[in-house]
């Protein structure tokens, strides 16, 4: 009887997977805090909006959604100039300076939530990576040549 592969593999195998756990749980986690907070700012798109009008923000199409908006708005206060060409005496470059952190910041999020769902992709990559090592480490040795 051929007897089984040893080694590090099934170890590595093991790491792996649980290298894999820890990031789903990281990027699960990650996402929901985000979502949470991002909902606790009590934001609503813009009913001018081409997607998603008037909903909650705490996804990232709607941060997203909503950040265009305030792009758009800012630049029709701004004739369509941003904060850093407005002159220092402009009424409006206070306005279009806050709607840009605005905008900045929901961008931030709609990365922070690709980021959390890219983590959690990966675990689920490591996981499977992590089964075939070891159900490659439990697979009987080839069997010997025969010496002459």
């Amino acid at each position: 009887m051929a007897e089984s592969r040893r080694g590090p593999v099934p170890l590595l195998g093991l790491l792996v997977l649980i290298a894999g756990a820890i990031l789903i749980v990281a990027g699960v986690i990650t996402y929901m805090t985000i979502s949470s907070t991002l909902s606790a700012q009590q934001i609503t798109v813009s009913e001018d909006a081409g997607a998603f009008a008037g909903q909650h923000v705490d996804q990232p199409w709607e941060a997203y959604a909503e950040a265009k908006v305030i792009a758009e708005h800012a630049g029709d206060i701004a004739d369509g100039k941003t904060y850093a060409q407005l002159s220092r005496d402009d009424p409006n470059r206070e306005t279009v300076m806050n709607a840009s952190f605005l905008q900045a910041s929901l961008f931030t999020s709609v990365v922070a939530f690709g980021v959390a769902a890219l983590a959690a992709g990966i675990g689920i990559a490591f996981i499977l990576i992590g089964v075939a090592l070891r159900r490659t480490a439990a697979l009987p040795a080839p069997a010997a040549a025969p010496t002459a």
